[in-house]
């Protein structure tokens, strides 16, 4: 009913840091706790040593300047390397009851390995892909088997780059219509729901819900055993045991795939209770399970009982079913059953089942009824497993990312970044030239605009003031002359040329220069310093300073220059001095609405909060 367990490690076990946590380096000390860490638990388990399989993360490949040198210690200290695993793409196949259950491992960490923080994505090459697709597609020729498949990597596809061919991981798995990917990253730190359901019309840029569309809604299934596979898979990213605790357990149950996500920060668990069927209608597949409730000869046959796996240091004596149906608003028990347990299941936990009408449950709702399975040791202590939604007819209950996980989960920033740095230059750029464009026809503008003013209603007269603000402050940067030209010259410098220079790799290693196209490092191939790396990866260091610090000290120097003519043209209201005819008419009504606005340029607030404000990007700056 159940397959062996297989542990996986997919977040990075170490910090990659040197001892003061301010220099990104591999340290052999923390590579020695690992392997002794790892083999601790593969002595206490039990288990096979082969049954383990670890992947690198960013922070595994921090500094390491090339794969299997003196800095790559995970060729030195993994299971994987220890068990002469080589290669970047690992698989195994286990059978069990005329099924396959294929494991992919996928190692796509870049060839250098840069030190943070520009060393944030997955890189797969075209080779890569190449073999990860040879690797799902093993069993597809010549097999009459039924195959699940599941693939296991360290990046999240959210944060996996393309080729440079232009192909991406999550192509191959839509191909080999994966059951689910599971991966790491981003630990616990931007919530605990970073799951992500893709489909052929997952969006390029983002997703906004966990589920892109409603592909469930299928009137008319092709029920041919050779009707093409559902082009769908789940991303179940998954928390970190160094600093969360957590750990998942994974279980394949006559093809459907179901887990169970446990946090021990509160201390172990005596007893683990893990449903496998029904699945979770939150995270099943969407198209193939409405295939299988829509086809009886294909899919119903494992429809006729319940079934769970209950793991427990102490002798369990009973395991109970127990289903509400929560249409009224309130849970009401309709089905409580005992369960029997099975003599002989293939898995290290024991496997309980329950017959059932599942018919009686067919109802359009994804989320009416919900299953919670009820176990019962020896000493008396109940363990419940987690009341969870469920559809025997394959339609998908509701399940919303939080801000923070849309922003991890949701947004393809490989492919965001391009386009943010165009949309950001092109912002500056059009700042800074425009008005001094503008500023030419100034005095026309003065006259259309004042009579607009007189003219117009209340609500426009207030938009066009705001707007004659804005223009006012940009045009009054113009003015001085030489700022405007040394920002003018900043950005194109940031355009065009390195922004610094630095140790890319190892401490010992060769110095190199960052531009916004990546970092220029000597090809392995040819010798030549005409290879950029480290694309997206920095993005974290260019979009947060063009964003963050040039745009918004532009802003203020533009304010502040404006801040100063509003001042001196209160002085001399003050003090009844004649400006010049020309500049008085051009600034007579933008300069009485910027000052009115705040009223108190006497004491000069505005320019004492401008100041703070510049305190607060310079520290942004430094911090960075």
């Amino acid at each position: 009913m159940s397959i062996p367990i297989m542990v996986l490690a997919l977040q990075h076990p170490r910090y990659g840091k040197s001892k003061d946590l301010l220099t990104m380096k591999q340290e052999e000390a923390e590579w020695i706790e690992y392997q002794n860490v790892t083999d601790d638990v593969i002595m206490k388990s039990g288990l096979d040593k082969k049954v383990f399989y670890d992947l690198r993360g960013n922070h595994d490949s921090f500094g390491v300047p090339e794969v299997g040198g003196e800095y790559d210690l995970y060729r030195k200290y993994s299971i994987n390397a220890r068990l002469r695993r080589d290669g970047n793409v690992q698989s195994v196949t286990l059978q069990y009851r005329g099924r396959k259950h294929v494991f992919v491992g996928v190692d796509s960490f870049m060839e250098i390995g840069l030190r943070g923080p520009t060393n944030l994505f997955g890189h797969p090459t075209d080779e890569l892909l190449s073999d990860l697709d040879m690797e799902l597609g093993q069993w597809d020729a010549g097999s009459t088997e039924s195959v699940t498949k599941i693939a296991f990597g360290h990046f999240p596809l959210s944060f996996t780059a393309t080729t440079d061919k232009g192909k991406n991981v999550k192509d191959v798995f839509l191909k080999h219509s994966l059951s689910a990917y599971l991966c790491g990253h981003l630990h616990t730190r931007f919530g605990k729901n970073l799951k992500r359901h893709h489909v052929e019309s997952s969006g390029t840029y983002y997703q906004f819900n966990m589920h892109q569309g409603n592909p469930s809604d299928k009137s008319n299934e092709n029920c041919s055993k050779n009707a093409e596979s559902s082009k769908e898979f789940w991303e179940w990213e998954m928390g970190d045991w160094r600093k969360s605790r957590s750990l998942r357990i994974v279980a394949i149950d006559s093809g459907h795939v179901s887990f169970l996500d446990l946090d021990y920060q509160l201390g172990s668990k005596d007893t683990i209770v893990l449903p496998t069927f029904p699945l979770d209608s939150r995270y099943m597949h969407r198209i193939s399970t409405s295939r299988d409730f829509q086809c009886p000869s294909t899919g119903t046959s494992s429809h006729e009982t319940v079934r769970a796996l209950v793991f427990s240091r102490r002798m369990i004596v009973s395991v109970s079913l127990k289903i509400y149906d929560s249409r009224s608003g309130h849970f009401h028990l309709v089905l409580d059953q005992a369960m029997i347990k099975l003599k002989s299941n293939g898995s290290r936990g024991d496997m309980y089942v329950a017959p059932w009408n599942w018919r009686a449950f067919i109802d359009p709702s994804p989320d009416r009824f919900l299953l919670q399975i009820e176990a019962t040791d020896i000493s008396g202590k109940l363990t419940y497993s987690q009341p969870r939604p469920f559809s025997i007819n394959g339609l998908t209950a509701e399940a919303n990312w939080k801000w923070k996980e849309f922003f991890v989960m949701g947004v393809q920033w490989a492919a965001l970044y391009e386009p943010l740095l165009h949309i950001l230059h092109s912002l500056l750029f059009i700042l800074l030239v425009v008005p001094r464009v503008f500023l030419i026809f100034s005095k026309n503008y003065t006259a259309y605009n004042k009579n607009n003013l007189s003219r117009g209603s209340r609500e426009k007269r207030i938009c066009l003031s705001f707007v004659d603000t804005g223009i006012f402050v940009l045009v009054e940067l113009c003015r001085l002359i030489e700022i405007w030209w040394g920002i003018l010259l900043y950005l194109l410098y940031l355009v065009f040329l390195p922004w610094f220079f630095g140790h890319v790799s190892s401490e010992d290693g060769k110095i190199s220069y960052m531009t916004q196209r990546g970092w220029s490092v000597s090809s392995s191939k040819n010798g030549s310093q005409n290879t950029y790396i480290g694309v997206p990866d920095i993005m974290v260091i260019v979009l947060p300073h063009l964003g963050f610090v040039v745009l918004p000290t532009f802003i203020i120097v533009a304010a502040l220059a404006a801040e100063r003519t509003a001042y001196r043209s209160h002085l001399h209201s003050l003090s009844g001095k004649k400006e010049d005819d020309h500049y008085k008419e051009r600034k007579r009504y933008v300069i009485r609405r910027f000052s009115d606005a705040f009223g108190f340029w006497s004491v000069r607030w505005m320019r004492k909060l401008l100041l703070f404000i510049s305190l607060l990007i310079l520290w942004k700056h430094w911090k960075v």
